[in-house]
């Protein structure tokens, strides 16, 4: 069961309040900053590089980390609390380690960004039409149907899902997953590195 949700008895949801609502994450948005750290697709960098956030107390957003289109390198997406270390003490740290080959900064004002979020929401025949409908204005997928819940999926900017995931709160969410923050720089301004690369 997520957090947010509470069982009041068998078959029932009941929603509860949860700090961090989109309102409070609006406040805290541009204090995050993504950097994006290219690097060689070896077995132990991912481990390495959350080793180092973890050893140094820097406050950990979200990470997300896949290939790029050239398969011998992969982009972690970090998404860092700036109040929680200075920036360059953070890029500094991440330049000593020999499999980064080049680290950016993103601005969340400079930065196009999206998130995936999937969610199990309490539906019964009265709320289902709402929720779907809900769905809709969102631009979500419904992509799995029982009898008392729905599942969703949304790609889109945070903050849509931020909304999307308060709005649902009203119905009772069971379950929820979210990706965490990608980035790439707004054609009008380009990345800023703040490492060569290698």
């Amino acid at each position: 069961m997520s957090a947010g949700t509470a069982a009041a008895g068998p078959g029932q949801v009941v929603a509860m309040p949860v700090a961090g609502t989109a309102a409070a994450r609006a406040g805290n948005r541009l204090r995050h900053h993504v950097v994006t750290l290219v690097v060689e697709n070896k077995a132990g960098v991912l481990v390495r590089v959350a080793g180092l956030f973890a050893r140094r107390g820097f406050n950990i957003f979200s990470l997300a980390v896949a290939p790029t289109h050239d398969p011998r390198f992969s982009r972690i997406s970090i998404v860092v609390d700036v109040d929680s270390a200075p920036l360059q003490q953070v890029v500094d740290q991440l330049d000593k380690l020999v499999n980064v080959v080049g680290i950016t900064e993103l601005h969340p004002m400079d930065a196009r960004e999206a998130e995936l979020l999937l969610v199990t929401v309490a539906a019964d025949a009265v709320s289902r039409a709402q929720v779907i409908q809900l769905a809709e204005v969102f631009g979500a997928a419904v992509v799995d149907v029982g009898a008392e819940a729905l599942t969703m999926r949304l790609a889109s900017a945070p903050e849509v899902l931020d909304d999307f995931e308060d709005v649902l709160r009203t119905y009772g969410i069971l379950e929820l997953q979210r990706t965490g923050r990608i980035a790439l720089p707004k054609l009008s301004h380009p990345a800023r590195w703040l490492s060569d690369e290698r």
